[in-house]
């Protein structure tokens, strides 16, 4: 019954030519690759996520700490911790756009298995953008790792800095 209303309305001809198991394992096959690679974009959005919402926690607790202890010490840290928050955000932004490029590819993959238009260079182009927006997730990844390590060294210089100071004066 759901063929004959199928047939109505020119599905049949989909369901031929789409009834064919190899052909579904062929788009199958096809849409392994992107599939991994949004495995790994989730695994690595995951780290990126992690560090965001550390440097996010931490501004939240310097900018809610009282005026006692070392105030000014801690509040000379936000001007690297937001630098930081940004790449981060912005690492996850990208990463979620290149996860959203890559399912349109394996969608894309499928149709173009039910239908009869070409779609190789609209997979093509979203190939193009996951791998762009992948690009400028990883950047700005590489951008807040690279500004943690700055400060990391500006403190250790601070440190050696005030430690030699204090010898002297001794």
């Amino acid at each position: 019954m759901l063929l004959d209303i199928l047939a109505g309305t020119g599905a049949s001809d989909l369901i031929e030519r789409t009834s064919s198991s190899l052909r579904v394992q062929q788009v199958v096959q096809l849409s392994l690759a992107p599939a991994f690679l949004l495995a790994g974009i989730g695994a690595v959005m995951n780290v990126m996520t992690n560090r965001l919402i550390w440097v996010a926690n931490k501004i939240e607790r310097i900018l809610e700490a009282g005026e006692d202890g070392d105030i000014e010490a801690m509040r000379a840290e936000l001007p690297a911790l937001e630098r930081r928050r940004i790449h981060a955000q912005r690492a996850v932004m990208f990463s979620t756009a290149s996860a959203l490029a890559i399912s349109v590819v394996i969608v894309l993959l499928f149709v173009s298995a039910f239908v009869e238009a070409a779609l190789g260079t609209l997979v093509a182009a979203s190939w193009v953008i996951c791998m762009g927006l992948l690009v400028a997730g990883l950047g700005s990844f590489l951008m807040e790792t690279r500004t943690a390590a700055r400060r990391n060294r500006e403190r250790m210089r601070e440190r050696m800095r005030a430690r030699g100071a204090s010898s002297t004066s001794s």
